[in-house]
């Protein structure tokens, strides 16, 4: 990886210039190097390092990495399981990967400590040019647009973190990729739909001897200090490196987490597992750490004169499950082959296909997630859901293909992957909850 010292000593004009080194950046590098175009990956800290996640990897990761060359590296740091071990109200059900066509059946669990350098370094490997240490704080020669919202740029100005040297690197396109508070995000007037689902997620590590386990765990009842259910979930994922990821996450459809103490509720939920897990002070690894999750393409507008925003700067997290790792990939390919069409027909006006086919692969699966976090968030509803769900395993698992996205649609195409979804998730939800939504309106909102 290179310094910033080389790129001032020999100034260059790439092909496109990448913002933020994590799952999305990397892999539109890494798709555009490989293809022989000329990228800058700017990352603004030294890989390895520290991110707050889940560190689960899904089949559809998974099969991301494998694409890229990487499952075999993933695997030998890694660890490999095969399903979701859930739980709810009293009741508790193993559900493997379901098969699929395209995607394996088995997963993996691996820090983003370990990861996100692995795939920054296979994009220089194609040829990329990677920037660690070193953060855009400027956007380089603007392109005003309306409302005093930028549209595009020549590309950005960099500073060495170590030195504090600063330097110019341009682009013929400029993608945006550091994260749900993106910086230069808000410079091109980029803002998050506040009446579409937003998480919250908090994770730390313990040791534990049940490290190595085949199952990562769901807790879909999770519960505050005072032992009311709250809309959101609780994780342990297992590292097989002597330690298990344990979490929380919230779900907010307007503000239904106001005055939820996250730290609290990891504590909470960290008393509640301990003794299954052996998780106390002698076993933890450290604080908690936390962040926010912007769902469902909730941050827009993604296409501009010249720029593209991709990851969790567009809010691409599954609303279902939380699922970012995936999706953060999936755009980045989806934006890499974009900016070669864009790039071999000298055109910025391709770029609106970035949109459309955002939209053609997730608008409707997106538009039924949102909708049912909205559902879920009652707890009424989410227990009526889940005690029922949990006693009725071919439901279950049925629900499990709709939340990590894992459908067969043989033939169909992404239109009928969002109906087929819908009317999945309808049959799927037992018909109390449906009176409770259309019936009983003022039991839901006293």
């Amino acid at each position: 990886m290179k310094s910033l010292g080389d790129m001032v000593a020999k100034p260059t004009t790439y092909d496109v210039v990448i913002v933020g080194g994590g799952p999305s950046g990397s892999a539109c590098a890494y798709w555009l190097a490989s293809a022989g175009w000329s990228v800058c990956l700017i990352e603004k800290k030294h890989f390895p390092r520290e991110k707050t996640c889940g560190d689960g990897l899904t089949p559809r990761s998974v099969y991301q990495l494998a694409e890229m060359g990487l499952e075999g590296i993933v695997a030998s740091n890694g660890h490999r399981y095969q399903g979701l071990r859930g739980f709810g109200f009293g009741a508790q059900l193993d559900m493997k990967w379901p098969e699929h066509p395209v995607f394996p059946n088995y997963g993996y669990t691996i820090t983003r400590f370990n990861l996100d350098g692995l795939v920054a370094e296979n994009a220089e490997k194609y040829g990329a040019t990677v920037l660690n240490g070193v953060e855009a704080v400027d956007l380089l020669q603007p392109t005003p647009g309306r409302d005093k919202a930028l549209v595009g740029a020549a590309g950005v100005v960099v500073k060495d973190k170590d030195t504090g040297a600063t330097a110019e690197i341009r682009g013929r396109y400029l993608v945006v990729a550091d994260g749900q508070n993106s910086r230069l995000g808000r410079e091109l007037g980029v803002t998050r739909n506040r009446d579409w689902p937003l998480g919250m997620a908090l994770r730390g590590y313990y040791t534990s001897d049940r490290h190595d386990e085949p199952w990562i765990d769901s807790h879909l009842d999770i519960r505050d200090t005072n032992g009311e259910v709250v809309p959101g979930y609780g994780w342990i994922f297992p590292l097989g490196d002597g330690r298990v990821n344990v979490g929380v996450g919230l779900l907010s459809t307007g503000g239904n987490w106001k005055g939820v103490n996250t730290t609290k509720l990891q504590e909470y939920f960290v008393a509640q597992t301990a003794d299954a897990w052996g998780l106390n002070d002698e076993t933890n690894c450290g604080p908690p750490t936390g962040g926010r999750l912007p769902m469902g393409l909730s941050i827009g507008p993604r296409v501009g004169r010249n720029t593209l925003t991709i990851g969790d700067a567009t809010g691409m997290v599954n609303p279902f499950n939380g699922e970012g790792i995936a999706y953060g990939y999936e755009s980045g390919r989806l934006a890499a082959a974009v900016l070669g069409e864009a790039l071999l027909a000298n055109d910025n006006d391709v770029l609106a296909l970035y949109d459309e086919r955002l939209d053609a692969a997730y608008g409707d699966y997106f538009r039924v997630g949102r909708a049912f976090v909205r559902m879920i968030s009652e707890p009424k509803i989410l227990q009526i859901c889940v005690t029922s769900g949990m006693r009725i395993p071919p439901l279950m698992r049925e629900l499990l293909k709709i939340m990590a996205n894992l459908m067969n649609n043989a033939d169909k195409g992404p239109a009928e992957l969002g109906y087929r979804a819908m009317t999945r998730l309808a049959s799927a939800i037992p018909e109390q909850a449906w009176q409770l939504v259309f019936n009983d309106k003022k039991e839901l909102t006293a």
